[in-house]
């Protein structure tokens, strides 16, 4: 059975609920492995046959705790993990494109394929109680979520990947 790596940091809990709806869509199609991205590692990466990364974007970016995953693993899994398929999901206050960029170019570096356009879910959280507060993604928001990881999923069982 194939295995789904999906990797996800969240400060205020919109990035967490959008990891676990796609490892609930994907969980029926392919073994799924969801971790925070604190403890994540490269084995996981070497082990998986493809990734999600979930992050919220902070001031323009990626988490940094996700960063922080990203270069501890970069290194010890570079040239042995091209190829593999992934997608993204970012949960943001308002653009979110910066973090999708971050995640693209890193995921270039590793030469993973990408197979689908990053996921941005907007919370339009803007004022810092907004932006602090707990966060509640709708559930058509929730649902795009497990078809993305359902899709993968059965994506890399089927071979199509």
């Amino acid at each position: 059975m194939a295995e789904l790596l999906i990797v996800y940091h969240s400060r205020t809990g919109g990035a967490r609920q959008m990891a676990e709806a796609a490892a609930e869509g994907a969980h029926d199609e392919a073994a799924t492995v969801l971790r925070r991205a604190d403890a994540a590692g490269p084995d996981d990466l070497l082990r998986a046959d493809g990734y999600i990364f979930c992050a919220p974007e902070n001031l323009a970016a990626i988490s940094g705790m996700m960063k922080e995953f990203f270069d501890r693993c970069y290194y010890p899994v570079l040239g042995r993990i091209e190829g593999r398929p992934y997608a993204q999901m970012v949960c943001a206050g308002s653009d979110g494109s910066n973090a999708a960029r971050q995640i693209a170019r890193i995921a270039q570096g590793w030469r993973l394929r990408v197979v689908q356009e990053p996921m941005i879910v907007c919370t339009h959280a803007q004022t810092p109680e907004a932006i602090l507060a707990d966060k509640t993604i709708s559930d058509a928001d929730l649902a795009e979520c497990r078809a993305l990881g359902a899709a993968l999923a059965a994506g890399l069982e089927m071979g199509a990947f």
